[in-house]
Formats: C-alpha cells, sequence, structure tokens
C-alpha cells in the first residue's frame, strides 16, 4: 500500500476542524432566534452552553473510541453527529421548538464536537512527531478560524434564505467537508518516523526533551492516577476560563470599558477570532523549540500582567492589544495541549487522554461567562473581574512551575536508573 501523505493527512484534519469550529458563529444566531422565535436571549445562549459541555463531556467519553476503532470511523461518526445537530437545529426552528433546539444543537451538535474535536489530534502527533506543536497546531487554528468563515457565510443566508434553510445548508456543507476528511485520514504504521529522524524520538522542545523518549508510554487509566495528570487539568481549566470569560463579554466590555460603539465592537470580536487562529498555529510551534513545560508558566505570567493591567485601561488601542494578546494564549493552550499530552504521557492513548483533559473544558464552559456575568451585575463593572481572575491565574502560574518540577523529577529518575543499568 502507498504510504499516505501526511502533510495531506493534516489538511484533512484541518477540514473536520474548519467544520465543527464554526460553532465559534453561533453568536450570528442570537439576535435573529431571539427576534424571529421570540426565544429569551438567555434563552438562545443556553444552547451554545449546552453544547460547550457535552463538548468537553463527550471528548471523554469518545476517547477509548477513538483509540479502539481509529480516526477514521470516528471523524465519520462525529460528521453524523455534528451535521445531525445542525440540520436538526433548522428543524427545530421551522417548528418553533426551543427544547428540540437544545436536543439537536445542544446535545447532538456538542456530541459531534466533542468527537470530531479528537478524531485526528492524536494521528497527527503520530504523523509528525518531529514536529508535534506544528502539527496539532494546524488542526486546531482550524477550529479557532472556522467561525471566521462561517460567520458571514452564516449571516448572508439569513438575510436571504432565513435562519431554517441557513441551518439546512450548513448542515450538509459541513458533512460533506467533515466525511472528505475523514476518508483520507489514517494512522501511520507501527514504528513510522520520518527520514531523517530516529525511532523512539519526540521533538519536546529544544531545552526540554527533545531527541529523547517520551516522559512514559501510559494508558488513559494510568495517565489518570498521575499528578501531571492533575495539574494538567487545572491549568487548562484556568486556561479555557479566562479565554471564554473575554470572548462572552467582549462586545459589551469594550462598550462600557473603553467608549466602543458597538459596530467597532463587532469588528474587534471578529479580529479576535482570527488571534485566537493565530496563537494556535503560532505558540504550538513555538513549543517545538522553547519546550512545552515551558510555554504555559509564559502564557500564565503574559495573562497575569495583562489583567493587572486591563482594568486601568481606557485607551482602545492598548485595550485590544491586550485582548488580541489573551486570545492568542487562549488558542495556544489549546493547540499545545496534545503534543504536551504526548510529551508527557506517550502516544499509547493519547486520544483517550485529550478527552479526559478536555473535560475542563466543559467545566470552563460554564464557569467562565457564568462568573463574569455575576461580577458584573453585583459590582455594575468588568473591573473586579479581572482581579479576581488575575487570582486564578497566579494559582495556574504556580501549578504550571510544579508540573516543571515534577518533569524534572521523573527525568532525573529514568536517568538515574538508566545509569545504574549501563553501570
Amino acid at each position: 500500500m502507498r504510504e499516505k501523505n501526511r502533510w495531506l493527512i493534516a489538511l484533512s484534519a484541518v477540514a473536520i476542524h474548519l467544520s465543527i469550529g464554526s460553532a465559534y458563529a453561533y453568536s450570528v444566531f442570537q439576535n435573529p432566534l431571539s427576534e424571529t422565535l421570540g426565544w429569551e436571549r438567555s434563552q438562545v445562549s443556553l444552547a451554545f452552553t449546552i453544547a460547550i459541555f457535552f463538548l468537553g463531556i463527550s471528548a471523554a467519553a469518545f476517547g477509548q473510541f477513538v483509540e479502539k476503532n481509529g480516526p477514521r470511523k470516528s471523524a465519520l461518526l462525529a460528521a453524523v453527529l455534528f451535521a445531525s445537530g445542525i440540520i436538526g437545529s433548522g428543524l427545530a426552528v421551522s417548528l418553533g421548538s426551543l427544547t428540540l433546539f437544545y436536543v439537536t444543537y445542544g446535545v447532538l451538535g456538542g456530541m459531534g464536537l466533542g468527537l470530531g474535536y479528537i478524531s485526528p489530534v492524536s494521528t497527527l502527533v503520530k504523523w509528525f512527531p518531529d514536529r508535534r506543536g506544528l502539527a496539532t497546531g494546524m488542526a486546531v487554528f482550524g477550529f479557532g478560524a472556522g467561525a471566521l468563515i462561517a460567520g458571514p457565510i452564516a449571516a448572508q443566508l439569513i438575510g436571504i434564505l432565513g435562519i431554517a434553510s441557513t441551518f439546512y445548508i450548513l448542515g450538509v456543507t459541513y458533512f460533506v467537508l467533515m466525511v472528505a476528511g475523514a476518508s483520507y485520514i489514517a494512522k501511520p504504521p507501527v514504528g513510522w518516523v520520518p527520514k531523517g529522524m530516529e525511532p523512539g524520538t519526540v521533538s519536546g522542545g529544544k531545552y526540554d526533551i527533545k531527541g529523547t523518549e517520551d516522559l512514559a508510554q501510559l494508558t488513559a487509566k494510568e495517565a489518570s492516577k498521575t499528578k501531571r495528570f492533575y495539574l494538567l487539568w487545572i491549568m487548562m481549566f484556568i486556561n479555557i476560563s479566562t479565554g471564554l470569560m473575554l470572548i462572552s463579554v467582549a462586545s459589551p466590555m469594550a462598550q462600557e470599558k473603553v467608549g466602543m460603539t458597538a459596530i467597532a465592537a463587532a469588528s474587534m470580536v471578529g479580529f479576535m477570532g482570527l488571534f485566537n487562529g493565530g496563537g494556535r498555529i503560532g505558540w504550538s510551534s513555538a513549543s517545538d523549540y522553547i519546550g512545552r513545560s515551558r510555554i504555559y508558566p509564559i502564557f500564565f505570567a503574559i495573562q497575569l500582567v495583562a489583567f493587572l493591567i486591563l482594568p486601568n485601561i481606557n485607551n482602545v488601542i492598548i485595550f485590544q492589544i491586550l485582548i488580541f494578546i489573551v486570545l492568542t494564549i487562549y488558542g495556544g493552550g489549546f493547540a499545545v495541549l496534545p503534543a504536551f499530552i504526548g510529551d508527557l504521557f506517550g502516544t499509547k492513548q493519547l486520544g483517550a487522554i485529550h478527552g479526559l483533559i478536555l473535560t475542563a473544558w466543559s467545566m470552563a464552559g460554564v464557569m467562565g461567562p457564568l462568573l463574569v456575568a455575576y461580577i458584573r451585575d453585583v459590582t455594575n463593572s468588568y473591573d473586579a473581574t479581572f482581579y479576581i481572575f488575575a487570582v486564578f491565574l497566579v494559582v495556574a502560574f504556580a501549578t504550571s512551575l510544579l508540573m516543571v518540577k515534577d518533569i524534572n523529577r521523573i527525568k532525573a529518575i529514568k536517568e538515574k536508573k538508566l545509569s545504574e543499568k549501563v553501570s
């Protein structure tokens, strides 16, 4: 059998992630749904919250399914679930049923999101042992950038054809794209490495574990019993909560804090998607050289400084620059994660472990937006939100340092055993 092109494998993953990443364009549907069907804004927003919750839950639940059945079958099932959810949403709109909308967009669509997100990632890590960060960055860039493409198209279709027809057209389109991606994606042959690379080596960063073995080769069950698994979960939970907090209130926050117009704030939100996607490529590529264990302390240090400055900012340009920087880190955290999991736990059951860690996403998807809304209502200001999340970022920074310490401890033990074996 002819060997597949690993760059086409990456392109297949991008096709899948571009489709499911369209979920970030959900805000385009909020006003039309409220105005056309009379649903409250909070009711419409709840559908997205349900989808993100089921994303995290299904990523964990389907992790073993991906490892057992491979990326192709998993991505095909994701296509069926996600497309059914989008097409079903059109039916719910036609019937005016909010409950059915929650089931289709929230539950079915959310399950498709979770399975579609993890299906190609572990396979990409195996195809790119020399550039793990870049490989996973390319895939999840599609997820971050999906809204940039889907948002304007959906808005145009809603204006011309209506909400229900838009859901039907998008659902069919996503199904075709995801099936096309799934049809090519496959695992590499056992023991495969690119030319010029020695078998059994990985790229963990110039100053980390590049050119050595992964820290361990663990199953998902074994990984979940380690200290570093929970350290990583905490780090991701706080990084995601911080990003989703900003995403959920970006427009009203910009208008209230620095006096941006609604149109200008909407433009800023669009650029946030661009920086979210760009950060996934940029930070993940950098992690191949800096080292994954060193990237996360950098993430939290930068965000901490930004959150301490933001309450005192009245300048529109500086405000946007700081928001965009945080969004690159939000996206970068997702992009670096699969490669970091490979460094820490190996690729034995990377998909399953990735799914378990992504339960942090479902929890953060509820906590981040709800907490900022509550603080805003109680204090009548967004400033307190920045200080409260700054405390969380201090915790995340300390956790990331504990992770570095734990990695160094394990490496020292491995080196000691190796030297004893040699002697």
